[in-house]
């Protein structure tokens, strides 16, 4: 099952939770269900109840009451269940029972999608304030470099996942820093280095694989079914490792890895430095499947062959890796606004479907499908 993010809730609906039963408070735009440590509250659950379903923000700074230390609310972070819209709508009728609207594929929209906190498309490229968003957030301070940021968090597996996927816009469009250091250029790559580094490596490749097949109508059908394998192989990576999500441990090592590898693209999805994947990291990523490929097809059809295969794959790589980068950054022909379409939605709409980059073949056979009005295909009830 894929991971659910925190839910949006207006203020009236955090008013609801004001009691012994249900006892809510925000701080900021985070709101905590702190029902449970009303027996454990030092000063007592009435002082507690006598703000619940409020902000708190000001009475846990308040010198003159009492100010809460830093444990106090690092005590808080066991305790988030969701995210204030403040400027949402208060009335909370044609709501469902947990209070969000929702819509044909089952996501909720309270002003922007619950989910990523975004209503459409443009809010991809509205200009973020790193100083703004980190006080606001607490999340990731963009001026500084990223990776020891979420490297040395104590944030937990659900405040990463939900802050992570509330798409940002840095200066334009540039590259937020990443190491900050020597490191750098190496997480970062323009969309033509794809093609220029290992178009020439497949067209060696299948040479030699020429060599042992000797036939270029084989060499082109086994060519055409690495394509086809590739499609499947990034639908797979794309939905069960880059989203791989609640599954993943809860430690910051693993929160690392998740932003490395696709968390900072869904962070910062307008970043056109940080769409395709670098060579070194796809060398770290494609050496296994050389193994395996070599490993399960060699014995049985040679080397030649799953050679021949496994170029046709690494050339599907490079229609996606390019693909990929068209669908955010290039307008294109009327074919392919639809996939466009799509590929953002599953950015500003709903991260949990739509997995298919190059088409949604894989989505409608394994019932991920990211359904919206105008999409083709039946609606979800």
């Amino acid at each position: 099952m894929p991971a659910q993010t925190l839910p949006t809730l207006t203020r009236a609906e955090l008013a609801l939770h004001n009691s012994k039963k249900s006892c809510y408070v925000a701080i900021g735009t985070r709101v905590f269900d702190i029902t449970e440590f009303l027996a454990d509250h030092p000063g007592g659950e009435d002082l507690v109840l006598e703000y619940a379903g409020k902000d708190v923000t000001k009475i846990l700074g308040d010198e003159i009451s009492h100010q809460h230390s830093e444990a106090a609310y690092e005590i808080l972070e066991e305790y988030v269940v969701g995210n204030l819209d403040e400027n949402g709508d208060s009335a909370i009728s044609s709501r469902n029972r947990n209070g969000v609207a929702k819509i044909a594929n089952g996501s909720v929209k309270v002003n922007g999608y619950a989910k990523t906190g975004l209503a459409s498309e443009e809010d991809l490229s509205k200009e973020t304030d790193p100083t703004e968003d980190f006080k606001k957030h607490g999340f990731i301070d963009l001026n500084r470099p990223m990776f020891m940021q979420v490297f040395r968090s104590n944030w937990t597996r659900d405040f990463y996942l939900d802050q992570v996927h509330r798409p940002r816009y840095y200066k334009g469009g540039d590259s937020a820093p990443f190491f900050g250091n020597f490191l750098e250029p190496l997480s970062k790559a323009p969309w033509w280095i794809v093609p220029t580094v290992w178009v020439p490596a497949v067209c060696y490749g299948l040479w030699r694989a020429y060599e042992g097949v000797q036939s270029l109508p084989l060499l082109g059908m086994n060519f055409v079914i690495g394509v086809g394998v590739w499609t499947l192989v990034e639908y797979t990576l794309h939905r069960c490792l880059f989203h791989l999500d609640e599954h993943m441990p809860d430690y910051p090592i693993f929160l690392t890895l998740h932003f490395m590898l696709h968390g900072v693209h869904h962070y910062l999805p307008m970043d056109k430095y940080r769409l395709v994947m670098p060579p070194a990291l796809f060398c770290v990523l494609a050496y296994p499947f050389w193994v395996l490929v070599q490993s399960l097809l060699g014995p049985a059809f040679g080397w030649h062959i799953a050679t021949n295969l496994y170029c046709g794959g690494i050339f599907g790589y490079i229609l996606y890796d390019c693909t990929h980068y068209f669908l955010h950054h290039k307008n294109l022909p009327e074919y392919m606004k639809e996939l466009k379409k799509y590929h953002l939605k599953h950015h500003y709409m709903d991260y949990q479907l739509g997995f298919g980059v190059t088409s949604k073949f894989w989505d409608k056979v394994f019932g991920t499908e990211l359904i919206y009005t105008g999409s083709a295909g039946p609606k979800k009830a």
